[in-house]
């Protein structure tokens, strides 16, 4: 006799009103008794995730239209689609939105006992945490870049600079021991591209938790989870206009940068911008700390762990498309190992997997805009004809979106431009050195200090090489770690000022 096999069926969650869901057991709720696997759909898969065709500006606590009525598209980077319209803001709603951080400072923020500002930047993280889901999708299909780095990485970062900060709040006077940290006002807030809701992230809650209110301008192409952040502040009953979002292109920041209500200005971006900002800044009474461009070095010794610095190049360069100012785009290799580093390099890089940012075993994503992606490979052409040999993966790439495959170029010496130029994009320039002195002083041969990375089995041998780099971050034997308890920024044209950690703090109080 033959028994009738009962196979297990999930429920869709999403079809259980909150009547019916609250009535179904746990155990029904989780699965039931059908003919078929049913799978609720993938939570990464963007079609869950609905983004309203417009965004205004947050100003107030309100979302309000842009004066001049004129908004610009935020397109998907992978697709070339449009996801949604932003609001183009000009100098009177960047005026209107100093007006309203000024208010909430003078009446509210600045009052508040830190105890109690602590527990809104609390709250701020928990909810990041409960949408980290949402928000990492949205990252996802705003900039480009893998799934898995969004829901890995920048989201749980995001809510662990708040839940930091907010453990600050209440303690500034043991954060300055003997002295008295009082906040400096409004701030205003610059922020890029690659990580927009890490760098908001990494701003906000600093300035928050010493008392200031801020006004902040994302990247004019990923400002959709900058919005979202908005949502959530007025979920978390955040005071009215103690954040002010205004989103625009480069005007929008100019009219934030010269805006005479400004106490505070903090710029992450290209150098060229930040030394206009900081002539703009120069002779006013304003704050200013800029996180500027990166050329990176990555330097391997040949007692260095071979396949475990390989994988560490890797995540420095490729995993994040180098999309970060930090990327290890120089590496430096000791003659000795050249060949075998070489040979490796290019085995590893054919397993990279190129294509959807939203499936999660995708390993690079996609350019963040046309431009970028133009002159990522204008700075690679120019290395091969200045004589640098490429190689890349032999992957195929999407007909649409912004594409372009990881490479490296060998035979690259100083003098080609992609070994001196910031390149934002999965390209790496390789080039070796003899001794640990010329390795150093190579690595140092660059107007910019925001990062290096040094391979070695010898403690010792990193001791001497780190203190003699010049960057403001320097990993031993990993790459690209970062976290909220440390302080981030660099020497030279990579600006001036850190950000995380007591001397992060610092940069939003006046101590006396």
């Amino acid at each position: 006799m033959k028994t009738k096999t009962k196979t297990l069926k999930l429920v869709n969650r999403r079809n259980l009103s909150p009547r019916t869901h609250a009535a179904v057991p746990l155990r029904e709720r989780r699965l039931h008794f059908g003919n078929k696997w049913d799978y609720a759909p993938a939570p990464e898969e963007s079609k869950n995730y609905v983004i309203a065709p417009r965004h205004e500006l947050f100003m107030g606590g309100r979302f309000v239209p842009p004066k001049s009525g004129k908004y610009f598209p935020s397109i998907n980077p992978a697709t070339e689609q449009t996801l949604t319209e932003m609001a183009l803001a000009d100098a009177a709603d960047v005026g209107a939105a100093v007006q309203a951080a000024r208010r909430a400072y003078d009446r509210v923020w600045r009052r508040m006992p830190g105890r109690e500002r602590g527990k809104y930047l609390f709250r701020i993280a928990r909810l990041i945490q409960e949408k980290a889901r949402e928000l990492a999708v949205l990252e996802t299909v705003d900039g480009g870049k893998p799934i898995k780095e969004s829901r890995d990485f920048d989201v749980p970062a995001a809510a662990a600079h708040f839940f930091y900060h907010a453990g600050w709040a209440d303690k500034l006077k043991y954060a300055f021991p003997g002295r008295t940290p009082r906040p400096l006002g409004v701030a205003g807030q610059i922020i890029p591209w690659n990580f927009p809701l890490l760098m908001a992230a990494w701003k906000i809650a600093p300035a928050l938790a010493c008392g200031n209110t801020v006004v902040l301008k994302p990247a004019e192409t990923t400002s959709l989870t900058a919005m979202r952040l908005a949502q959530i502040f007025q979920e978390a009953e955040l005071p009215d206009g103690v954040v002010n979002i205004v989103t625009g292109a480069g005007e929008t920041g100019a009219a934030l940068v010269n805006h005479p209500g400004i106490d505070k200005l903090a710029f992450t971006g290209s150098t060229e911008v930040g030394k206009k900002i900081a002539r703009a800044v120069a002779g006013t009474p304003k704050r200013l700390t800029l996180e500027l461009g990166g050329k990176a070095a990555n330097i391997l010794f040949e007692d260095a762990p071979i396949d475990q610095a390989i994988e560490g190049v890797i995540t420095g360069i490729y995993f994040n498309q180098g999309h970060v100012c930090c990327a290890g785009s120089r590496l430096f290799v000791q003659e000795g190992i050249y060949s075998t580093v070489i040979k490796k390099l290019r085995d590893r890089i054919q397993t990279l997997r190129v294509g959807n940012p939203l499936d999660k075993n995708t390993d690079i994503g996609a350019i963040n805009s046309k431009p970028q992606l133009e002159k990522i490979r204008e700075l690679v052409q120019s290395g091969v004809d200045e004589g640098a040999e490429l190689t890349q993966s032999s992957c195929s790439l999407p007909a649409k979106g912004y594409w372009f495959a990881p490479s490296f170029l060998t035979g690259v010496t100083h003098a080609h431009r992609v070994a001196s130029e910031e390149i934002f994009g999965p390209v790496l320039s390789v080039m070796t050195f003899r001794t640990p002195d010329e390795a150093v002083a190579r690595a140092n041969n660059t107007p910019y200090g925001l990062s290096a990375g040094v391979w070695t089995d010898k403690g010792s041998k990193i001791f001497r090489i780190v203190n003699q780099l010049r960057a403001g971050v320097v990993w031993a034997n990993t790459y690209n770690k970062f976290d909220p308890t440390s302080p981030f920024g660099g020497y030279k044209e990579s600006g001036f000022g850190r950000e995380g950690g007591l001397q992060g703090l610092a940069a939003y109080c006046r101590v006396s």
